[in-house]
């Protein structure tokens, strides 16, 4: 087996395929080669007869995935280079193939699940969360958008939510997932191997029943008070004054939040959140994603943020422009326009946004 084959292991067994991501000691982040060997698995088991369901879990007991490899990404953004552009083409080919996949597709949102992991599980047909979830989409925090469907996702939780998770990267659990539309079903973490098991005998739904519970409370329920009325503003800064007047608490604590992230990224992510209603379709929007990848790959703000996060880890990236108010309008649409090598195009869309 090769070193590749090793980080993504495929087998059968009864009337289940399963995939598992088996890099653990990277929280199983995706290479390009990793998302290669999932298409190729996917695309098969779709016309084998004898392989009814599709699962997909994390090895090492601390997350399902992590994101994409963002330290190959840092080092192609470096080198001025464009192999993060094949990478993401690939990327958000899988993710489409996910979401319109004819076969159930389970995803173990066990652990960590975010970016790119939320990419290969959250727009599955199946979900399950469990008490050890921490699901996000972090991208503002190093000078990214989300990226990978998850704008698509994000636009259709309940009202303003999706925009408050964007912006501000926050992780959140089960019950806020359920709530989120990020996840269907809520199983205890011990019940996970008995769950598997019986998925290689029974249909999905007959597997799931015993093992199905009532989730623990979430907190974003009784946070929308002030996440609905403050999020709802036309522009990042208007979003910002509003968190720090509705008082003392977690709204002007959400805006120190906010003021740690990239600028350029919180404008973007905005905008992107915005049109992502607008283009209806996940495909769409997939193809806004791989625009506003490109465009971030020669940015400043995306190296700086790999670099304070994960490279010296200091946790001070020096963002530049460094206000809200110094990013332009036209630095954002440049995130948005045709990418130098070309645009992404996807199948026509089988599911619209509601």
């Amino acid at each position: 087996m090769t070193a590749d084959e090793e980080h993504v292991l495929l087998r059968t067994e009864g009337r289940a395929a399963y995939l598992t991501l088996n890099r653990p000691q990277a929280l199983n982040a995706l290479t390009h080669a990793m998302v290669r060997r999932i298409d190729e698995a996917l695309a098969a088991w779709e016309n084998d007869p004898a392989v009814e369901t599709v699962i997909i879990t994390g090895a090492g007991g601390r997350g399902l995935c992590a994101g994409g490899d963002i330290r190959s990404v840092y080092e192609d953004a470096c080198a001025g280079g464009t192999a993060s552009f094949g990478f993401w083409r690939d990327e958000y080919r899988l993710n489409a193939r996910i979401a319109r996949y004819p076969k159930p597709y389970v995803a173990v949102m066990d652990g960590i699940v975010m970016g790119g992991g939320v990419g290969v599980s959250a727009h599955g047909s199946v979900r399950i969360v469990t008490e050890r979830s921490r699901i996000a989409m972090p991208e503002t925090g190093i000078g990214f958008a989300p990226d990978v469907g998850g704008t698509y996702l994000l636009a259709l939780a309940p009202g303003e939510l999706g925009t408050h998770l964007a912006l501000t990267g926050t992780q959140i659990g089960a019950g806020d997932a359920l709530l989120c539309g990020l996840a269907d079903h809520f199983v205890p973490s011990d019940d996970l191997p008995r769950l598997l098991d019986d998925l290689a005998k029974q249909p999905v739904r007959d597997a799931l029943r015993p093992h199905v519970r009532q989730p623990p409370p979430g907190e974003l329920a009784r946070h929308r008070v002030w996440i609905d009325p403050c999020y709802g503003a036309d522009t990042v800064e208007e979003i910002v004054t509003r968190l720090h007047g509705h008082g003392p608490g977690a709204a002007d604590a959400t805006a120190d939040i906010l003021a740690a992230k990239s600028p350029t990224a919180l404008k973007v992510t905005l905008a992107a959140m915005r049109s992502a209603r607008r283009l209806g379709s996940l495909e769409r929007v997939l193809e806004q994603d791989y625009r506003s990848c490109c465009a971030a790959l020669a940015s400043h703000d995306l190296v700086e943020g790999i670099r304070a996060q994960v490279i010296d880890k200091d946790r001070k990236p020096r963002w530049a422009p460094a206000a809200l108010a110094e990013v332009t309008n036209t630095e954002v649409a440049r995130y948005f326009a045709p990418p130098p090598g070309g645009e992404l195009h996807l199948t026509t869309p089988q599911h619209h946004m509601p």
